[in-house]
């Protein structure tokens, strides 16, 4: 209620039917709170931003047009351009906010007049399900291709299929009847590269071709997925979900959304995993879902005028993301409210609903695996966990908090070197040089040379009675008393503790790996990686655990439930309960977390053990730096997020943190009457602030409103073009009433209409920690502080990050963009 009293109080009586957004399909992204140009340094003082004569400018939550004094106006018919935002720059949430209302009432008061109008109004309200719904389609539709076609790259590193050449290993070898049990995979149609080169399926002339195909192949799709990037959209590289959340939050980066991005994320995302870089594809499909939101919402005006409403739908849209990566409708719901969205109203919780739901029926008809599920490694198992086994599994969740912590650091001080450094200025260099390293370490190892979803598909799934897997060599205990289940536990055999050595090399590779990959300029997520790292540990402890009950059943520990030929432990369950512990190191989620990974595996009835190790990752995480991976990204890249899970403490005033500081020069005003066309083209070619205060007079000090210097400008051009009289020395009023002006003067220029009459102000004493969540949930991009009315200055966005940098000793420069 607080917020609505906020939004009536400024806004009610403001009509913004002249407001229009010309925004083109590129100008995707726009956030949460301030304006905040980064590539400027004098963007401190007022409000943040780039903003030079030529250029776009941004509007505070004013740009009131006022229908009752706009016919008062010079300017008397809506000028374009007014309510658009520029690049780098944040939406004012406020004021979207009372377009949509304007919007609605509008629409509302003619749907009576005509069935036309009834039509109009039908069409408004389902709208917002249309879109999702396109969207939710379009989604499932590129994720079903986007798993194909890396699954069919990725075997074309090892072989062909000659009978046809669009099928994949698996795919091929079906219809054969000359596969055996033991070697299904193997079949006359499928053809190694050293088959097709030389002639020798076996020896170590074969192995040695099959190595030096596997390494080209590897870097020929590498250097293409980095080309494409750094040639037609540099937006396209990285997971995409730091910008996704800044995005959310109000910001604004052009181009990120867009068509190019979408398409060459699509085509770089199938090679960048199919090169067997240490990534995954899950984070780059929210960013291709978002791709397609953003899209479809230019379709509906309700969306495509209106930022804070597209968010709605980025926020939908993220969430069918996450239902197609992961086969997990629900989990996308939650991971969009936990995770990604800054504003997520009960309307947004059932279209992210639905969206997830098409997305997720779309993928189920195209069925990309082959095994009528909507994802690769659906497993059921068939043992009930015990109490003891808590312990493992909180073990597991600390192993996940430290690897999480670790990799962040490790990660970010990469990132920020490649920053700072010139190897950051060759990056198809450095996809190349990382290929090639990944390429010639993985291949000897069977376990890294797989598919990283193969690789968990294989660590989660049992040992059955139709597993070949050397994982699955264990020794037949003939003496076994009872038999309780199919397969008992048994003594691991040669092949085990061979798997168990491999395991643990794959290990330390993908550790150091992902830490140099993760960030590089190819479309890159970390879920698989971090899954990968969490299920090898995982089944590592799960077979040693397996182990101990059955050489030590009579412990004191085992002997209550686990019988000598029971099936007591289940080594996938450990991998699962791994991969979900180290994916919460990293990201830092919980609740989404746990049901993404039950819905993920089917592994319904080990919520517990999964909500246990997700928690105790969580809490060991949090004890070396409260921020996930997405966080920290977002900080190096210096965007300005306020994040809500942080909290503020400190005892510091507005009249600390405002702008101008005693040594700065005074605050760049306009005077409500006093100043004329001239005196303001020359102040806004002299600075380069996005808005300006208004007072009564540079004696009195007293505020009368907020204008931007976008409005201005345009405005000003406009009454040149448009109305006879108007100079350099015509006199701004930003008044009501034109003051009485000597009969040769020229003729006045009213820009009231322009003006935001009720900026939101907080006074010299307003504690700091009420000001941030000012900023937070309402999503300001700037505040006015005053002293008894008279203007004192000025907080921006970008000035409470610094200061909240500061306050936790750190550099405030770090946190800028770059």
């Amino acid at each position: 209620m607080e917020s609505e009293q906020l939004f009536h109080r400024g806004y009610y009586r403001n009509s913004y039917n002249s407001i229009t957004s010309a925004s083109s399909d590129e100008e995707l992204l726009d956030g949460a709170g301030v304006i905040m140009d980064f590539q400027t340094s004098e963007d401190d003082n007022l409000l943040d931003g780039d903003a030079s004569i030529g250029t776009h400018y941004t509007m505070t939550n004013g740009g009131n047009i006022n229908s009752s004094t706009h016919l008062l106006d010079l300017l008397d018919e809506p000028i374009p351009g007014v309510g658009t935002y520029d690049d780098f720059h944040t939406i004012d949430w406020v004021r979207e906010k009372c377009k949509d209302r304007e919007r609605h009432r509008r629409i509302n008061s003619k749907k009576k007049e005509s069935a036309w109008e009834m039509t109009k109004s039908l069409y408004d309200a389902w709208s917002g399900w249309l879109v999702v719904t396109l969207t939710g389609l379009a989604s499932g539709a590129l994720a079903g291709l986007i798993d194909i076609a890396a699954d069919w790259m990725t075997d074309l590193k090892e072989g062909i299929c000659l009978s046809a050449l669009w099928f994949n290993h698996e795919q091929c070898c079906w219809g054969s009847n000359e596969t055996t049990f033991e070697e299904r995979d193997k079949c006359p149609q499928w053809k190694t590269w050293a088959e097709l080169i030389i002639g020798q399926a076996e020896g170590p002339g074969s192995y040695i071709m099959n190595y030096i195909m596997y390494i080209f192949w590897a870097l020929s799709f590498a250097f293409l997925a980095v080309s494409l990037v750094k040639v037609f959209a540099p937006y396209a590289c990285g997971s995409g979900i730091p910008e996704i959340k800044t995005i959310l939050s109000g910001f604004i980066i052009r181009g990120y959304l867009g068509k190019w991005t979408l398409m060459i994320k699509t085509i770089t995302l199938v090679l960048a995993v199919a090169s067997g870089l240490s990534l995954g594809k899950e984070g780059p499909l929210v960013h291709v879902a978002c791709c397609c939101g953003n899209i479809f919402s230019y379709l509906f005006p309700k969306y495509s005028t209106n930022e804070a409403k597209k968010r709605e739908v980025l926020s939908a849209a993220s969430a069918a993301g996450v239902s197609v990566a992961f086969g997990a409708p629900i989990g996308g719901v939650l991971f969009s409210l936990e995770e990604v969205s800054y504003y997520f109203p009960l309307k947004t919780l059932w279209r992210s609903f639905f969206a997830a739901l098409v997305a997720a029926f779309v993928l189920r008809s195209i069925n990309p695996f082959g095994n009528s599920r909507l994802v690769l490694f659906y497993v059921e198992y068939h043992t009930p966990w015990y109490l003891f086994e808590l312990l493992p599994f909180i073990l597991l969740g600390v192993f996940g908090g430290l690897w999480g912590a670790f990799f962040i650091r490790a990660n970010i001080a990469w990132c920020r070197r490649r920053k700072s450094t010139k190897f950051g200025k060759y990056p198809v260099l450095e996809v190349i040089v990382v290929a090639a390293i990944t390429a010639v370490i993985a291949f000897p190892n069977p376990y890294t040379r797989l598919n990283t979803s193969e690789l968990i598909k294989e660590l989660f799934t049992d040992c059955g009675p139709l597993e070949s897997s050397s994982l699955c060599d264990y020794r037949n205990d003939m003496n076994a008393s009872k038999i309780v289940d199919d397969i008992p536990d048994r003594p691991a055999g040669t092949g085990v503790y061979s798997a168990i050595w491999q395991l643990c090399l794959a290990l330390i590779f993908k550790i150091i790996m992902t830490v140099f990959t993760f960030g590089i300029k190819v479309p890159s997520g970390l879920f698989i990686p971090s899954m990968a790292i969490g299920a090898i540990a995982g089944r590592i402890v799960g077979i040693a655990v397996e182990q101990l009950a059955y050489y030590h059943h009579d412990w004191f520990i085992f002997k209550e439930w686990c019988e000598v030929g029971a099936d007591c432990i289940t080594p996938g369950l450990y991998a699962m309960v791994g991969a979900a512990a180290c994916l919460g190191g990293v990201t830092r989620m919980t609740v989404s977390l746990v049901v993404i990974v039950f819905e993920l595996t089917g592994g319904l009835e080990y919520i517990v053990p999964l909500m246990a190790a997700v928690m105790t990752s969580k809490w060991v995480g949090d004890a070396f730096g409260r921020e996930g991976i997405y966080e920290a990204h977002i900080r190096l890249n210096g965007y300005p997020f306020l994040d809500a899970k942080e909290e503020f403490t400190h005892t510091t005033l507005a009249a600390d943190v405002m702008r101008p500081r005693r040594s700065d020069p005074p605050l760049a005003v306009l005077t409500q009457d006093n100043m004329t066309v001239e005196d303001i083209e020359n102040l806004i070619n002299e600075t380069s602030y996005n808005g300006f205060p208004v007072i009564m007079s540079k004696e009195s000090q007293r505020l009368v409103g907020f204008a931007l210097r976008r409005d201005l400008t345009i405005a000003i051009e406009s009454a040149r073009k448009k109305q006879e009289g108007i100079v350099g020395s015509s006199r701004v009023c930003f008044a009501q009433h034109t003051p009485s002006l000597p009969a040769e003067s020229p003729r006045p220029l009213k820009l009231r209409s322009i003006l935001d009459m009720s900026p939101f102000t907080v006074t010299d004493h307003t504690p700091m920690e009420i000001v941030v969540d000012i900023f937070r949930k309402l999503g300001l991009r700037q505040c006015l502080v005053t002293h008894n009315g008279r203007l004192l200055g000025i907080i921006t966005k970008k000035d409470i990050l610094r200061h909240m940098a500061q306050t936790a000793n750190q550099d405030p420069a770090s946190i800028m963009f770059n």
